[in-house]
């Protein structure tokens, strides 16, 4: 298996898979393990330390968007908080998005209705504390073909990313050098003051 192989995976098998439960299910295991493991060999030839977790829901019932996840122990080691880099794959289209993005849940505890409104704007003073590297990390808002309070988050929670189709999945070596400045791109937020805004309470 490669990176490219298992994110593909995902992307095709995961219709199909949501028919029946999670528990014991194959694809299941290769969000969990598989392409946790590939997404490791990836950040191998990186100074760490990352933390890598896949998630394709909880208990009996499949996440809406599953995703994997690379952490910086230094900020965060959840998805509900911080920011973190991850693979999100959107519901209505064959696609997966690598996007650096703002924890939600702690967002959404701490904002309400209106955290979909401050993780936009966040993301938008965000982005300008990475004006260079809008070349390399071009896509600067998300689809994810799914309504609800976690998705829509992610949505909103997005700075900047990538989003490949089938296709750009089989370069392996693209997916790794996209990664590896994305990786760049993780360290310098951190290194520029992370989440912490003029005006803001919330840090990294």
């Amino acid at each position: 298996m490669s990176l490219g192989y298992a994110l593909r995976k995902i992307v095709e098998d995961y219709p199909l898979a949501r028919l029946d439960p999670p528990a014991g299910h194959p694809l299941a295991a290769v969000i969990r393990k598989g392409a946790p493991d590939e997404l490791r060999a990836a950040l191998a030839p990186i100074d760490g330390p990352f933390l890598v977790k896949g998630s394709p829901g909880r208990g009996r019932k499949w996440a809406a968007v599953p995703w994997i996840a690379v952490f910086d122990p230094g900020i965060t080691t959840s998805a509900t908080r911080g920011y973190y880099l991850v693979y999100l794959f959107p519901a209505h289209r064959e696609a997966v998005h690598l996007s650096l993005a703002q924890g939600t849940v702690a967002a959404i505890r701490a904002h309400g209705a209106a955290a979909g409104a401050h993780l936009r704007a966040s993301g938008d003073a965000l982005r300008a504390r990475l004006v260079d590297f809008t070349d390399a990390l071009p896509t600067t808002a998300i689809a994810l073909g799914s309504a609800g309070a976690l998705p829509e988050g992610y949505e909103a929670a997005h700075i900047r990313g990538l989003t490949y189709d089938l296709a750009a999945l089989g370069d392996e070596t693209r997916l790794r050098q996209d990664l590896a400045t994305a990786i760049a791109a993780y360290r310098a937020l951190k290194a520029r003051g992370g989440l912490d805004l003029p005006g803001s309470a919330e840090g990294a």
